[in-house]
């Protein structure tokens, strides 16, 4: 049997190839990063066929680094940006438009339009999900409207839609050249074309959304062999498992059974709940989504809480405003004071996401007064993440009726020990760290073993998940209190900053 395990893991700003092996342990990494586009305010999007070729470039580093060959991989799997768009020429294999990046808001227009029959909720109950310009479906039809000759053209059959991991799995597996054009079904979850009920595009919402179901990929499960892959460096290593990255994380924290929770501290702050076979619409502002579905056992479910800008803001304090050299001296800097100085920061930079839906949001820093420095400031950066989760925390145990005991993490952001402790601290639980803590990719790795019996069941996943640290709370209740009332005061202050969603 073949040593090791692969995973693509194609993110929202770089792309990286993991080889793991059956202990869940890294053996060779490479990560490059791509162009973040912004054509105006509140546009975001990618040149897919850069993405791509950061992908191969990649996966043959990351196999030369240790001398590996194809035959050394039992398989492969893929994790990706959910809801960024790509639409490409189906003989050609070139995008037709740049890729319409999840945080991409251009498509307000078309939600206020579906808004006014039923209100923002219309479409919740097939798909679990609120109108807002986060999904893939309106994007599509964006692209659709505006490229000209297009929307004929995917009619016709001539053009093809995926999210990221439609279209890398189309180009590793042969392209114009035979690829298989298909996705899983937690990425076809982030569409609103698919029912939650029968894992199957809908044709009601197809209509709704308004794109040719030609264009659409096939639906299968997370876990099962696609194909595959041509490419050289990958020749007949099978692509055997896809998950959206956020559920790729449920994975990789083993978080199988109902009411296991992980969050993800990436660009953006991703905290699901497993709720077993049975998908629970949300009454409190949070998604309804795939989980996974591994093999032909029934798909499992999840709450999401989705919030935009987390670590994208230690960024943006970093890139525009040059407050700090690198990301990872956001923590050092907001040591050089003992509190916050009254100053919360709400960075609703493309409106505000779960709890709230509220795309006519703006960011906005409350509190500054004289007394206020750069070490306050970024103090109050690292604090909105934390805030964000207490309040999407609050909301899934409403909807679950059930009460997190701890709070799994992963993600870029876990390496910050004053965020952790900051985060133990505002959401009264203890905060615990994994001893992998490259959880996306692992759980994609794991999808892709579980469909070629690398590994044997869950129970040989479960075994591999150790505690690398734990954060107790320690922060007394009235200020804990007094801290996230000032935020959520903060918060009704970005509230309708645009007239109307634009």
């Amino acid at each position: 049997m073949s040593t090791y395990i692969g995973a693509i893991d194609q993110g929202t700003t770089s792309t990286r190839f993991i080889v793991f092996d059956r202990a869940g342990r890294i053996v060779s990494v490479a990560q490059k990063e791509h162009e973040q586009i912004f054509p105006q305010p509140g546009w975001v999007e990618h040149d897919a066929g850069e993405i791509w070729q950061r992908t191969q470039e990649v996966i043959e580093a990351a196999m030369k680094q240790k001398g590996l060959r194809p035959g050394d991989l039992a398989a492969v799997g893929i994790t990706n940006q959910r809801e960024t768009t790509v639409l490409w020429d189906r003989t050609t294999g070139q995008p037709v438009h740049n890729a319409l990046v999840w945080q991409d808001t251009r498509v307000s227009s078309y939600v206020a339009e579906l808004e006014r029959k039923n209100g923002p909720d219309r479409l919740r109950a097939k798909t679990g999900l609120p109108l807002a310009t986060y999904f893939s479906g309106l994007k599509i039809r964006w692209v659709l409207d505006n490229v000209p000759g297009l929307r004929k053209r995917a009619e016709a059959g001539e053009i093809l839609f995926g999210n990221i991991d439609a279209y890398l799995l189309w180009k590793l597996t042969g392209g114009p050249r035979g690829g298989i054009h298909l996705t899983d079904c937690t990425n076809a979850s982030r569409t609103q074309l698919m029912n939650l009920q029968t894992l199957d595009w809908d044709d009601e919402l197809i209509e709704v959304i308004g794109v040719p179901r030609q264009i659409l990929p096939k639906i299968a499960a997370s876990s099962e062999v696609y194909g595959n892959a041509t490419l050289d460096s990958l020749k007949g290593v099978p692509v055997a498992g896809i998950l959206g990255d956020q559920q790729a994380a449920l994975v990789g924290q083993t978080c199988f059974r109902s009411g296991e929770a992980k969050n993800t501290y990436g660009t953006g702050c991703f905290l699901l709940m497993n709720t077993g076979e049975k998908p629970v619409q949300s009454k409190f502002g949070l998604l309804t989504t795939v989980a996974y579905r591994l093999g032909k056992e029934p798909a499992s479910y999840a709450l999401e809480g989705s919030i935009a800008i987390t670590g994208a803001l230690v960024q943006w304090v970093r890139d525009n405003f040059g407050l700090i050299g690198k990301s990872s001296d956001i923590e050092t800097l907001a040591r050089t004071v003992k509190d916050n100085g009254g100053v919360y920061f709400v960075p609703a930079f493309s409106g505000l996401y779960a709890p709230y839906w509220k795309s006519s949001a703006r960011g906005v820093i409350a509190g500054l007064t004289r007394y206020t420095n750069k070490g306050h400031l970024a103090r109050a950066v690292l604090e909105a993440t934390a805030f964000q989760t207490r309040e999407v925390v609050e909301a899934m145990e409403k909807d679950s009726g059930i009460a997190l005991d701890t709070l799994r993490t992963d993600g870029g952001m876990v390496e910050d020990e004053l965020l952790m402790q900051f985060q133990a601290d505002i959401i009264e639980r203890p905060v615990v760290r994994p001893v992998v803590r490259e959880t996306t990719a692992l759980g994609a790795a794991y999808a892709a073993g579980l469909a070629v019996g690398y590994y044997k069941n869950l129970e040989d996943l479960r075994s591999q998940w150790a505690i690398d640290r734990t954060w107790q709370p320690h922060m007394e209740s009235q200020q804990r209190e007094a801290m996230y009332s000032s935020w959520k005061k903060a918060v009704t202050r970005s509230f309708d900053w645009l007239d109307s969603a634009a």
